[in-house]
């Protein structure tokens, strides 16, 4: 039977059952979404996915909450969330209405539910404080989401559901934008593990284009290649490579000369002509063309000799 109604709680909105909207307005565009704590609502029908709401997990009767005691868990004991739910149930189906090939689907499934759906269910559950972001704390995802809902003085009937709605969109904005980014990544992955092959012992990886390369660099076990060049737009960058995703520190700096220098000073600095610009930090340079960033890169690795 076609689901004709999508179903969560009334009132205070959290971060679970938001995204959990998120991928069920994608693959239910049809569907009313219909928040509501009455019975006639919450109670199972082929026609309905009700979630975060209704005292029980049954996936063949389409209904995922999480707030039954005990809770449904993972196979590791962690605590589902009902986006953790929803996920394992239709992520596959919404990374394939998404148009992420068939063959990542399952790795962007996997990834995505590692690194953005669990941390969702472990806060919602209260497995994981969120003082763990320290200072950053405000800024995480469940956080903004919270600063959308109304107001405590709000008193206009309808505050809980215009705001849920204003909500929506916004959280679509940032679960797609990031399974865009993996897609992007698998993507690029056979295009740099080409280049890398092309590199040989180089230190110096030469892309067509800016795109993610690092798990593809640690796929290839390429610890040599100390400084990625590639075209944008009508120029061309040098930049040097981050030893993980949690941290600025890099394989190799750019030349201390060179910092924050540009135009004539940074060709006076390097001796190549061409050149337009270093970052302070000595992360990225510019060059107007391939010619000057190659020569670039050469003393770069010259000075790291």
């Amino acid at each position: 039977m076609t689901i004709i109604h999508l179903v969560t709680h009334s009132g205070g909105f959290h971060a679970d059952e938001l995204l959990s909207s998120v991928v069920l307005t994608r693959l239910f565009p049809q569907a009313k979404l219909q928040r509501s704590r009455d019975r006639q609502w919450i109670t199972p029908a082929a026609d309905k996915i009700i979630y975060d709401v209704g005292g029980s997990y049954d996936s063949d009767a389409q209904i995922f909450d999480h707030h039954q005691r005990p809770g449904p868990l993972r196979e590791d004991g962690q605590p589902f969330s009902s986006f953790g739910l929803i996920w394992a149930h239709y992520g596959r189906d919404y990374l394939a209405a998404l148009n992420v090939p068939e063959d990542s689907i399952e790795t962007i499934h996997a990834k995505f539910d590692t690194k953005f759906v669990l941390p969702i269910d472990l806060l919602d559950n209260g497995a994981m404080e969120p003082s763990v972001a320290g200072p950053l704390s405000i800024m995480t995802l469940p956080a903004l989401l919270g600063s959308l809902k109304p107001v405590f003085d709000d008193t206009s009937p309808s505050a809980d559901n215009d705001a849920f709605l204003t909500a929506l969109p916004i959280a679509r904005s940032f679960v797609e934008a990031l399974i865009g980014n993996f897609a992007a990544k698998a993507r690029s992955k056979d295009i740099v593990l080409d280049a890398i092959a092309k590199a040989g012992m180089s230190a110096i990886l030469e892309l067509p284009m800016g795109m993610p390369y690092r798990s593809a660099l640690d796929q290839a076990e390429a610890a040599h290649i100390m400084f990625v060049v590639h075209p944008r737009g009508d120029e061309w960058t040098l930049g040097g490579i981050k030893l993980s995703n949690d941290t600025f520190d890099q394989r190799a700096d750019l030349p201390a000369a060179w910092a924050g220098l540009s135009d004539a000073a940074l060709e006076n600095a390097s001796g190549v002509k061409g050149a337009k610009f270093c970052h302070n930090a000595r992360f990225i340079a510019v060059a107007s063309t391939r010619e000057a960033i190659m020569k670039m890169a050469e003393i770069a690795v010259l000075e790291i000799a």
